[in-house]
């Protein structure tokens, strides 16, 4: 049925409209000494879509970004669209050759570069197939690694592509369709490359919503950004604390002592990150019981009892969320529920570390067994996780066939095994595949081993997580060497860096003469898995 003219599309883009007009003295953005009010938020944006499409950006096409958590990443979360396309956000811990596959993949036509990180970006700046234009971006206001670095590229600097909007026609904030896509987010690459996986509009809009709700979100908020604008563009914060006319905190990079003490002086009131931030923070020097509310929303792996029940004592209130890239980031939420302030401590902090159940904007969440029905909820029977409706993915990008794998009769496929608690709560048990979680990012063991077997003198690989204090759980790489091969740990390691993201790379490499496997040849990872975390419980992301 055709909508009748009075029914406007669902756009994130209308947060900001509202946000200029309820609220235009008030401070949206604060970054080290700069500030902008959300009027200057708003004209910034509607400058920026401008000085885009100036530039050749239409309607469809893809703007990558390569940025920390700075202001000019967040007003391109509001001026891409705004332009007529889509957002790529990239993840700035990849390697070069990684980012080159996904600027190629997401046809990306312009690419604006921190210079901070521009050394990603110099090896394969002449190889890039889709790139138009590589515009550098100074960070002078932010402390921190890489802040105020020298451009190295060619190509116009932020203000010069700024001034190509100056005298360009006022952007409407609305959009012809709202199942457009406004991002493409790229997984980790945890079965191979990265796919690009599309959010439209009418997502954003209804998933930022959510957030706010949950992570109870009010004009009062004052966000500090830990989490990776990067990562589903912050789990559609960067749209929900606009929604309200929230204060963003942009962050350059994480350091605990600097966020006790921005928690303090700027009297932060929210924040979100995976459990391996929660942890750096409870055993930092300068944590110390907070002195107002603060709520802390985790998720990225599940986060332990013990980490939930320490912040707590801290004085946060954590809200656990679980979620992937697929969904937006979040799709349920550990709700609390009233019986539980009469529990202890250790065991509503049991409780909490439950991914729950499907957040308000989400349809219900469901464990599946293999023929798609609904397991006995009764906490022990393990199923698949999987999720549909309006906060689930459009599909990947330019992969039709990945998309109707992964939504196989009907439901996105999570490819995580859980239980159904008899309260309707899920809980996660398990992997479907060997992933590894550390630091909330996905690591692929396959894509690992392949890095390690492409040096001359491995003849076979087998790669696990095992336990990090800081980071959850890290890589370690079982290798067996040729005859004759005198490489060292140290020496293997540095060749899978040249191949893949550092953080990807085996904190650990082990040589051994065996590895255990079927009668079929097939390596027994979990053999190798259950001697690393023998006295400890193996989590996986939440």
């Amino acid at each position: 049925m055709t909508q009748p003219p009075y029914i406007t599309p669902l756009t994130p883009l209308a947060y900001l409209e509202r946000a200029a007009v309820a609220h235009p003295d008030k401070t949206a953005i604060r970054y080290g000494d700069r500030s902008l009010s959300y009027a200057e938020f708003a004209d910034h944006t509607i400058r920026l879509a401008a000085a885009l499409r100036a530039s050749g950006v239409e309607a469809g096409d893809r703007v990558a970004y390569l940025c920390p958590n700075t202001p000019e990443l967040l007003i391109a979360h509001f001026a891409v669209p705004l332009a007529g396309a889509s957002l790529v956000a990239v993840n700035t811990r990849l390697s070069p050759e990684e980012m080159r596959y996904i600027c190629d993949h997401s046809g990306a036509k312009l690419l604006v570069v921190d210079t901070g990180l521009q050394e990603m970006v110099l090896p394969i700046a002449d190889r890039l197939a889709s790139v138009r234009e590589i515009v550098s971006l100074v960070d002078l206001t932010g402390t921190g690694l890489g802040a105020g670095a020298r451009p190295l590229l060619s190509g116009p600097d932020y203000e010069q592509l700024l001034s190509r909007g100056d005298d360009a026609p006022y952007a409407e904030w609305t959009v012809d369709d709202e199942l457009d896509t406004i991002s493409v987010n790229y997984t980790s690459g945890t079965t191979g490359r990265p796919k690009g996986v599309m959010y439209s509009h009418r997502g954003a809009y209804l998933n930022a919503l959510g957030e706010v709700i949950h992570s109870r979100h009010t004009p009062d908020s004052v966000y500090l950004w830990t989490l990776p604008m990067f990562h589903c563009n912050g789990w559609c914060t960067a749209w929900a604390v606009t929604a309200v006319g929230g204060t963003h905190v942009c962050l350059r990079t994480v350091d605990p002592e600097n966020i006790w003490h921005l928690l303090e002086s700027l009297g932060v009131t929210h924040f979100n990150g995976a459990p391996t931030v929660l942890v750096m923070l409870a055993n930092s020097p300068a944590a110390k019981p907070l002195s107002k509310p603060l709520v802390v929303t985790t998720a990225g792996a599940a986060p332990s009892p013990a980490i939930i029940g320490r912040m707590e004592e801290l004085g946060a209130s954590i809200v656990h969320v679980y979620g992937l890239t697929e969904t937006y980031g979040p799709y349920t939420v550990c709700e609390r529920k009233d019986a539980w302030r009469d529990v202890t401590p250790d065991e509503r902090a049991r409780l909490l570390a439950r991914q729950g159940v499907a957040m308000f904007q989400a349809d219900p969440v469901r464990v599946v067994d293999t023929d798609m029905k609904d397991v006995p909820r009764d906490g022990r029977t393990v199923g698949e996780i999987v999720m549909r409706g309006n906060t689930v993915m459009k599909g990947y990008l330019d992969d039709p066939e990945a998309t109707a794998e992964a939504f196989t009769g009907g439901w996105f496929h999570s490819g995580d095994l859980g239980v159904w608690h008899d309260d309707g709560y899920i809980e996660l048990t398990d992997r479907a595949k060997d992933v590894i979680v550390s630091g909330g990012e996905n690591i692929s063991t396959i894509e690992v081993e392949q890095a390690l077997l492409s040096h001359h003198e491995v003849q076979e690989a087998a790669v696990v997580g095992v336990p990090d204090e800081r980071w959850g759980e890290r890589p370690k790489a079982f290798v067996i060497l040729k005859d004759g091969a005198a490489l060292d740990g140290d020496s293997l390691i540095a060749h899978v860096r040249t191949l893949i993201a550092r953080y990807k790379a085996p904190a650990i490499v082990e040589f051994v003469t065996e590895l255990p496997k079927t009668a079929t040849g097939k390596i027994q990872k979990f053999e190798l898995r259950a001697k690393e975390w023998s006295d400890q419980e193996r989590r996986i992301r939440g």
